[in-house]
């Protein structure tokens, strides 16, 4: 294999292009074997892209911007004002990137480094939440998984169990001591498992009783009151349960209605502070209610279905997605809309039936992207959004 030695101008060294060509183009007979043809071909090539990277890099100045995307918004306002885009993940080999973009342009030329099964990558990602750790968890129709990303530790796993427990996984919540609950509307209940990823029981009730869900959707924990909220659509009901399991209220009626405090089709649900948000889907609506039920007012929105998302920010600001038209609807706690943003694109900061969301410690909003089979991640900015 022809070395490559020292020269002054690698991008005009004769040997050096020549050694770039042989080692990206062999067919791996030169005694080398494939896993190390591919790793010296990314090492090759880390040094050809860094140079286009510093090459391209003098002619954009001090302060050009690294890691970003504009995200559209409806109103055109500087997206910088609203939000930042951070980041976008669809597989286990994400976890692990030092440099997403170095890295997907070295996938691309050179080869992947891992090869991901079909489970370690989001084929049908649904809902998203984080633990105290922000750890990311995305539960995937398509797989019947639930996926952990730790990014923290640059660790990726599915939360998985020998009996296969998960029929399908709708929504997802953590408790304060980062055990995990996965609503299941497949089997009508949902699983808990422990911060490990062991199963360790049905939330259900005892043995001979009625089961508490027809069709579990979304879930929401009060990690202060330890109350759990369960979206059990088919009966168009909210019911409220402690960590125990057991009943404590049920809200709205069998059979639905429009009525203040009834629903049809619940599907998400947020609790903040002493009150809960609850997307009315049939009903095209937000309801908000005090955490025993009552009603306190409602948000009418152009376009919900059971693919919608739903957060919460720290100001108590309230993020709803349209898969429709992939845009995401910014409302104050008032009801009043403060803007909306995205647009259809597989680009970063566009979507194509975007879903369900998660606001982690008040300020980072992760988005499912569902036919772009990703999630992704957004900061959003202090003193903009507005306050109570």
């Amino acid at each position: 294999m022809t070395a490559i030695t020292g020269c002054r101008d690698h991008a005009h060294c004769p040997e050096f292009l020549a050694s770039v060509s042989l080692l990206l183009f062999s067919d791996g007979t030169a005694n080398v074997s494939t896993w190390q043809l591919v790793g010296i071909r990314r090492a090759v090539c880390v040094l050809v892209v860094c140079s286009f990277v510093c090459l391209s890099g003098s002619t954009q100045g001090p302060g050009a911007p690294t890691g970003t995307a504009p995200v559209p918004n409806h109103d055109g306002e500087k997206t910088s004002e609203r939000l930042r885009f951070i980041r976008e993940f669809s597989s286990a080999q994400d976890v692990s990137r030092a440099h997403p973009v170095l890295d997907r342009t070295l996938d691309i030329i050179a080869g992947s480094k891992t090869n991901e099964t079909a489970a370690e990558v989001l084929e049908v990602p649904y809902a998203v939440t984080t633990d105290n750790g922000h750890r990311v968890f995305v539960t995937d129709f398509g797989t019947r998984k639930l996926h952990v990303f730790d990014f923290e530790h640059s660790k990726y796993s599915l939360l998985k169990d020998g009996n296969d427990r998960l029929q399908r996984p709708v929504g997802v919540a953590t408790d304060r001591d980062d055990n995990i609950y996965v609503t299941d509307a497949g089997s009508g209940s949902v699983s808990i498992y422990d911060a490990r990823g062991k199963f360790r029981q049905f939330l259900k009730p005892s043995k001979g009783k009625e089961s508490y869900f027809e069709g579990p959707w979304g879930i929401a924990i009060d990690r202060k009151t330890e109350h759990i909220y369960v979206c059990d659509s088919p009966r168009h009901m909210v019911i409220v349960l402690d960590k125990n399991g057991r009943v404590l209220s049920r809200f709205g009626k069998r059979g639905g209605g429009a009525g203040e405090g009834e629903f049809r089709f619940p599907t998400q649900i947020v609790a903040v502070g002493d009150e809960i948000v609850v997307l009315d889907s049939g009903n095209g609506r937000l309801q908000v209610l005090d955490d025993r039920g009552r009603f306190r007012r409602s948000i009418h929105l152009l376009y919900a279905d059971k693919r919608s998302g739903l957060a919460v920010d720290e100001d108590r600001n309230i993020y709803v997605s349209d898969p429709l038209f992939n845009q995401i609807y910014v409302f104050k706690r008032d009801g009043g809309l403060l803007y909306a943003f995205g647009q259809t694109g597989t680009r970063s900061g566009t979507f194509n039936g975007v879903s369900g969301m998660w606001i982690d410690s008040g300020r980072t909003l992760y988005a499912v992207d569902a036919q772009n089979k990703r999630v992704e991640v957004f900061h959003i900015n202090q003193n903009v959004n507005g306050s109570p």
